[in-house]
């Protein structure tokens, strides 16, 4: 009984760090399915699947992280900011399953290298939360994890940048309805890959957030 009131210090930061793997998987599944659009090598529901995979996975985690956190008599860090952090993780899993599942409602057939690039950006902010959130486990740490999530806000503005450069160059040329149509759903298929690395900067800043905190 006392165990589950009570437990270890590193329970908390296994299931963080399980969810985060979680997370790292989603994202590569999402680069590898946007990379390689239009080539047949590896096929795009596999990989929507592998995405949905990851996601269910990590609600799983998340739903025992957060039955541990309420249960808990005693947590190694406020109880809030480890439900916010939880919370903040998980949303940019749910974002990278939109980015995957958007592929087939849209019927997008190829990619373009602003997607890939976002793609890219978004699994590489996903691994240093990663790194990030295994740091939070040693006290010792504080200034590598503000590295990572100096990074992950870097990663973030660079994307924004991307998105920008994409939207523009959809609507630089006026079309036909069909073109028209390609346009819109390119767009909102943009929005929602920066909206990952979004997610990923409120993560890295409520990270920041509970350093400050507990210094």
């Amino acid at each position: 009984m006392l165990a589950n009131v009570m437990p270890q210090r590193g329970t908390f930061f296994e299931l963080l760090g399980a969810h985060t793997d979680r997370l790292v998987g989603g994202a590569n599944a999402t680069l590898r399915l946007v990379s390689g659009l239009g080539n047949t090598s590896e096929p795009n529901l596999a990989l929507i699947e592998e995405v949905n995979a990851n996601e269910a996975s990590a609600d799983r985690i998340k739903a025992d992280f957060i039955k541990l956190l309420y249960e808990s008599f005693t947590t190694p860090i406020n109880r809030e900011q480890l439900h916010t952090l939880i919370l903040d993780l998980d949303r940019v899993l749910d974002t990278l399953q939109c980015v995957a599942n958007a592929i087939a409602v849209y019927n997008i057939a190829s990619s373009t290298a602003e997607a890939r690039s976002m793609a890219s950006f978004g699994a590489d902010a996903c691994l240093r939360l990663n790194r990030a959130v295994i740091a939070l486990a040693d006290r010792n740490r504080a200034a590598d994890i503000i590295a990572f999530c100096r990074e992950v806000e870097e990663l973030e503005s660079r994307a924004g940048a991307d998105m920008r450069a994409a939207v523009t160059k959809l609507f630089e040329n006026e079309g036909d309805e069909q073109a028209a149509w390609h346009a819109m759903k390119m767009r909102g298929f943009y929005f929602t890959q920066e909206a990952v690395l979004d997610g990923c900067k409120r993560a890295a800043k409520t990270i920041e957030e509970i350093l400050i905190q507990n210094a």
